[in-house]
């Protein structure tokens, strides 16, 4: 048995996978690590290519397309490996990738999860949108990270080349102990895609374990190569997915005014779609309230056991803050700026 498993999800993705996986056969050292492409029921011929092109590349042969969530935790019930890492197919490694969070997980055991600092593959001197140097939360369910808030990416100039506790790691690139993930139930498969990385991570804070950023660690993430950045199903899938998480793992005293507050803004965010001539995402955001209206009843028994295994009511990792009123009312466009208020505080 190898330490560390990187589990490679792929549908369709055959360029992607010519492309990236010499990097990561390159630079992961075969006496520790194990390169593993789970195929979520491709039709394209990803897999002939990976049997005729990628012996050493094993294979987790799966017969339909279950999703990013439902598709890794199918594929890590066949991991071993002490580590696992959840690895996009279109994200570049660099030399000496594993070491530093590998190094981390050995030294801390209550570290269940880290990421390493992700740049843009396009623009490989800025920070890459979904994960950029760790992931956080503010009060009504926006994420952000170190390095990007909403659409406002940053040079990566080592500003944030410290380690840090986080809320969330991003799941481009996730390295995580294997029996915490299979332990505390892996991902939502009914998220399909689209924040249930957020989701887990949140559920493992509140259990207890620490997530962290460890930015000595590189690598470049393409993003966006399955559904663009305008897509009414990406719409939809963030809208109702962050809907979900907040019920799930919100406090008690805490779920009904956020859940008010995020109805206005949901159906303000609607609107603009409307005004900037985008109709389609705007019904996505009113059916995924609809959807997420749905699946609530079907979620409670998720809800309460999640918050009897919580042993923290609140998070150093989640801004008390909205983080519309600090990026378009205070003009606080750098995670640094949100720095001079005292977050994040993470020491526990």
């Amino acid at each position: 048995m190898k330490k560390v498993a990187i589990v490679i999800l792929n549908w369709n993705g055959k360029a992607l996978l010519k492309q990236f996986l010499p990097s990561v056969l390159a630079h992961s050292p075969a006496d520790i690590a194990e390169v593993i492409v789970a195929d979520n029921g491709s039709t394209d011929d990803s897999v002939a290519m990976l049997r005729a092109d990628f012996p050493s590349v094993g294979l987790i042969l799966l017969h339909q397309n279950y999703g990013f969530a439902e598709g890794y935790n199918r594929a890590l019930e066949e991991v071993d490996a002490e580590y696992t890492v959840l690895l996009n197919s279109d994200v570049e490694v660099t030399p000496g990738w594993l070491e530093a969070p590998l190094a981390a997980l050995d030294k801390e055991k209550d570290i269940a999860c880290v990421q390493p600092k992700i740049r843009a593959e396009r623009k490989r001197d800025s920070f890459e949108y979904a994960g950029a140097a760790g992931g956080f939360l503010d009060k009504y369910g926006y994420p952000f990270c170190r390095g990007r808030l909403f659409h406002r990416v940053e040079k990566d100039k080592g500003q944030y080349d410290t380690p840090i506790e986080v809320l969330w790691v991003s799941g481009a690139c996730m390295f995580i102990r294997t029996a915490v993930y299979k332990k505390e139930g892996g991902l939502d498969a009914a998220f399909f895609a689209h924040q249930e990385e957020i989701d887990m991570c949140w559920r493992l804070c509140m259990r207890g374990y620490r997530l962290q950023c460890i930015p000595q660690s590189l690598v470049y993430h393409v993003g966006g190569a399955t559904l663009e950045m305008e897509s009414p199903r990406k719409t939809f899938l963030n809208f109702r997915n962050n809907l979900l998480m907040l019920y799930k793992n919100l406090p008690e005293q805490e779920l009904l005014p956020v859940l008010r507050i995020r109805f206005l803004l949901d159906y303000l965010a609607a609107a603009q779609f409307l005004l900037t001539g985008h109709p389609h995402n705007a019904k996505a955001v009113y059916d995924a309230r609809k959807a997420f209206g749905q699946l609530r009843q079907a979620y409670v028994p998720v809800r309460r056991e999640n918050l009897q295994k919580a042993v923290f009511t609140s998070l150093p990792v989640v801004m008390p803050k909205s983080l519309l009123v600090q990026f378009y009312l205070k003009g606080k466009k750098l995670f640094s700026a949100l720095l001079s208020d005292g977050f994040p505080e993470v020491k526990r």
